[in-house]
């Protein structure tokens, strides 16, 4: 006799810590990325990093049978566009001048994180495309019902993209700059991709730092000191204050601390020393590793000493990379400069649905041809990259 299959029941939850972390790690930790973990999520909302207050209300949708767990997606409701470095503020202007309220709009991503890898988290054995189904209807009844303008999600996971296009989400390309590893046995073999004229640069950049008299070191999970989750947050907090409003400091000091209790296994920090004081770094960059994968974050110094940002945000990530395998790295949000230093142009995508018919009618033309143009850009930057002419073809799909 075949057991019947429970019916599913939607939950919609304010906070993370309403799911048994079990349950939804069971559905994050598959995942290629770390940014969708019950630690990371719930860090960021327990701190008060982000909450309702400082526009990120969490409206997580979940799926459940009996009290088990089969998908979620985490969700916010956004008050406005910042933290998302997907820039829809013209969106948001256009809706105001035609006398439509665009926030607060449903926005699906790891929160103020630039990085690709969203998608719903469905459990193993279930049949994602019905599921995925289920959540969508979810989300169109919920926009229905409380009047959201639209639902983006953004940084989508490219082998899930093709599956929400099915349900009618429209697809916005854009770019980060991502390194590949091309099967580089050692920094060496790296430099050795570049153009002898490059190549040159990037040895005087890292003999600038030696000069200097900074030892620049690699610490990893464990061997992490609890009190440098705490000076990351300052080094954090002042390079953000430098730049006053746009200086996007999203995270508070609670959230870097509590990261030392139940996250530093994803944690990289490189530190730099001076040499005639060792005990303190004088700067440091964050970094988060899973699998093949790693992630560049948070930078920031007390005393500016040439080239040091490269060689703590590129040069000696790249290097701790090659050395265990890691076969990507995401250094983090803007920058042309990264594709001198072998990062490549990369394609990723957001993906929108407009619930408001003169917005969709004005918006999913416009997205077409904005994709083109950007597709253009992506291939006129690849065009200046300093390698060698024997590197082999890249595959800038990340």
């Amino acid at each position: 006799m075949v057991e019947p299959i429970a019916p599913l029941s939607v939950r919609w939850l304010d906070q993370i810590a309403n799911v048994p972390q079990q349950q939804w790690d069971a559905l994050a930790q598959p995942l290629k990325t770390p940014f969708f973990e019950w630690d990371w999520l719930h860090n960021m909302e327990a701190s008060g990093s982000i909450t309702a207050k400082s526009g990120w209300l969490p409206n997580h949708l979940t799926l459940w049978r009996d009290r088990e767990l089969v998908a979620a997606a985490p969700l916010y409701l956004k008050g406005h566009s910042y933290g998302e470095f997907v820039f829809d503020h013209q969106w948001a202007d256009l809706a105001h001048r035609l006398g439509i309220d665009y926030y607060p709009k449903l926005l699906g991503m790891s929160p103020v994180t630039p990085a690709t890898g969203y998608r719903f988290l469905i459990a193993p054995g279930e049949d994602e495309e019905h599921l995925t189904g289920v959540m969508v209807n979810a989300i169109d009844r919920f926009c229905d019902r409380h009047q959201i303008s639209c639902c983006n999600f953004l940084y989508v996971d490219p082998d899930w993209r093709p599956t929400l296009e099915k349900f009618g989400f429209t697809p916005w390309l854009h770019h980060s700059y991502i390194w590949q590893n091309h099967g580089f046995s050692s920094f060496d073999d790296y430099l050795q991709a570049f153009n002898a004229n490059q190549r040159r640069n990037i040895k005087r950049e890292r003999k600038a730092v030696r000069k200097a008299g900074i030892e620049v070191k690699t610490l990893h999970g464990d061997d992490i000191p609890h009190v440098l989750f705490s000076r990351m947050y300052r080094f954090y907090s002042d390079h953000c204050d430098r730049f006053g409003w746009w200086g996007s400091k999203y995270l508070n000091k609670p959230f870097f601390e509590q990261l030392y209790h139940n996250f530093r296994h994803r944690v990289l920090l490189v530190a730099a020393y001076d040499e005639n004081d060792p005990r303190d770094p004088i700067a440091m960059s964050f970094c988060l590793t899973k699998g093949d994968r790693l992630y560049g974050r948070y930078w920031g110094c007390d005393r500016e000493i040439d080239c040091l940002h490269f060689d703590a945000c590129y040069y000696t990530p790249i290097a701790w990379a090659i050395d265990r395998g890691i076969q990507s790295f995401d250094p983090g949000a803007g920058g042309q400069h990264k594709k001198r230093r072998g990062f490549p142009a990369t394609g990723n995508h957001s993906l929108h649905r407009f619930y408001n018919h003169r917005l969709d009618h004005i918006l999913r033309p416009y997205l077409k041809e904005v994709n083109a143009m950007e597709q253009m850009q992506i291939d006129a930057i690849n065009q200046g990259l300093p390698w060698k002419k024997t590197m082999p073809e890249v595959n800038y799909r990340y």
